[in-house]
Parts: structure tokens; sequence; C-alpha cells
């Protein structure tokens, strides 16, 4: 089956990668159903808002593969890869995704830790005597 189109989505410090084909809705992520990949019906939901906002839920089967991150940064990556999809098969949709939010990018990352520190910002005890 020939991909129609792909795009990449990235939250915090997962990335997943998208393929829309011609289809009847299925969504497979890293080989498994979408539903047994993400057992919150929450993030079910966050990931097809997309394509329910677009009118294309049940027009594509969608392949994803996703690394890194935790299960809901895994999530908003897989939105955000459905969503630039999307938008590569058909422009029109660029404004309803952009209306919703859909196509910004949630760069909130984890701050690193510095040296001389306990954390990010966490600092060691400080004693006076």
């Amino acid at each position: 089956m020939k991909n129609l189109a792909h795009g990449t989505g990235r939250r915090k410090t997962a990335t997943a990668r998208v393929y829309l084909r011609q289809g009847k809705g299925e969504i497979v992520v890293n080989g498994k159903a979408i539903s047994e990949f993400f057992p919150i019906e929450q993030q079910v939901t966050m990931i097809k808002e997309p394509l329910v906002v677009t009118d294309a839920a049940d027009k594509y089967d969608i392949l994803i593969t996703v690394r890194g991150g935790g299960i809901t940064g895994q999530a908003g990556a897989c939105r955000h890869g459905i969503s630039r999809a999307l938008i590569e098969l058909d422009e029109t949709n660029r404004p309803t995704l952009k209306a919703n939010g859909f196509l910004t990018r949630d760069s909130r990352m984890v701050e690193r830790k510095k040296y001389g520190q306990k954390g990010a910002r966490r600092k060691f005890q400080f004693s006076k005597r």
C-alpha cells in the first residue's frame, strides 16, 4: 500500500513518524492497535482530534512509529505528526488545524541539571556556620 502523506511530530523527547494511507480509519502504533498501545482513553481521543476536526476519521489508515519519552509525550507527538501529514495531504486543512493549536510544537522540555547544584534549579543546602 502506498503512503499518501507523512509527517513528523515531536513533543518533549518523543518523536513520531506518521504515514497516511487510503483506508477505513485504522490506526496502528508501533505494530499495535492504538487502544492497545495507549491504555488511557483520553490519549487515544487526543490523538484522533485532528482527524475529527478535518472530517478525515474514516478516510485514512494511519501507521505510526513513535520513539522516546513517556506515553503522554508520545501521544502529543502522534497528534502533531498526524496534523502535519493532513496538511501535506490537503493544504486547505491548515486553518482548521492551526485554529485548534495542533500545529504548534509543544517545546516544553525538562531543564538540564547544572553542575554544583542538586538539580536543574535546586541547590545544595547552605550552611552559615
